[in-house]
C-alpha cells in the first residue's frame, strides 16, 4: 500500500467548473498518495452542492473503503462523475471522511 499523507492546504482552493465557481475554501486538506500528484480535499460547506447530484457510480479504495461519485450540473453543461467523497474511510484516514475530491480532468482545481 502507498506512503498517504493528509495535509491542510495552504491559501485559499477553489473549484471552477461548468462555466461556475463550485467551491471555495480556506479549510481544504491536501492528500498525498505515494508518488501520484496531490489532490485537494473540500469541506462539503465551502462547495455549492446545489451544483452536485448524487452518481449511481461507487469505487472501492484500498486505503479510503467505498467512494461515491457526484456530477457537477452547471450552466456549462453536466460534468459526469467529476467528483467523488469518502464517507466512511479507515479510521486511520477519517480526517477525509465526507470531504469532496473533485477530478482535476474535469474541473479546475487552484490555489488563488
Amino acid at each position: 500500500m502507498p506512503d498517504i499523507r493528509i495535509y491542510p492546504a495552504e491559501g485559499k482552493w477553489v473549484v471552477r467548473a461548468a462555466g461556475a465557481v463550485i467551491a471555495e475554501s480556506r479549510a481544504a486538506l491536501e492528500l498525498v498518495e505515494g508518488d501520484a500528484p496531490f489532490v485537494i480535499c473540500f469541506p462539503r460547506e465551502d462547495i455549492a452542492m446545489d451544483f452536485l447530484a448524487p452518481s449511481e457510480r461507487t469505487a472501492e479504495h484500498d486505503a479510503f473503503g467505498m467512494a461515491a461519485f457526484f456530477h457537477i450540473d452547471g450552466p456549462g453543461g453536466q460534468l459526469a462523475n467529476a467528483a467523488h467523497a469518502f464517507d466512511a474511510p479507515a479510521q486511520e484516514h477519517a480526517q477525509i471522511a465526507g470531504l469532496v475530491i473533485f477530478d482535476a480532468g474535469k474541473v479546475t482545481v487552484e490555489r488563488v
